[in-house]
């Protein structure tokens, strides 16, 4: 176990879509994991849109995952020089000036998509979150 968190952030333009589920999951798997005293999420977007996308609301909720009350937010430069990985989903042409490692996922946004669409988008989210989750526990955690 680390001393201090690990710090990772999922970050988009609207934090309305693909962050959203990313966070969803990510907080899925550290609970999975038992990692809750080791990692902290952090999600936002550059230019919140008013609410998550409807959508992404209904595929989650497939997976058993409630998004309802969730809000997009705006995340700071501040905010993601301090996480330690930052995702971001494919929209951001983000310039971190910190030693964080930013990861572009290059993932289609969900907004405007047909159901089945949204599915293959949400099931490579959840793919890559878990995937990091796996790298976490190997190189940061262990």
């Amino acid at each position: 176990m680390s001393a201090d968190p690990v710090r990772i952030g999922f970050v988009c333009v609207q934090n309305a879509g693909r962050s959203q589920m990313a966070t969803a999951y990510a907080e899925r798997e550290r609970d999975r994991r038992n990692l809750e005293d080791d990692i902290e999420i952090r999600s936002g977007g550059t230019h919140p849109a008013d609410s998550v996308h409807d959508i992404v609301l209904e595929a989650m909720a497939e997976e058993g995952i409630d998004l309802a009350q969730r809000e997009p937010q705006e995340i700071s430069e501040a905010e993601l020089e301090s996480c330690a990985y930052v995702a971001t989903m494919g929209c951001s042409t983000l310039e971190i000036d910190a030693e964080t490692d930013v990861r572009d996922w290059d993932l289609a946004d969900p907004h405007g998509r047909a159901l089945e669409e949204v599915h293959e988008i949400r099931d490579e989210v959840r793919g890559r979150v878990e995937g990091l989750f796996d790298e976490l526990e190997k190189a940061e955690l262990r």
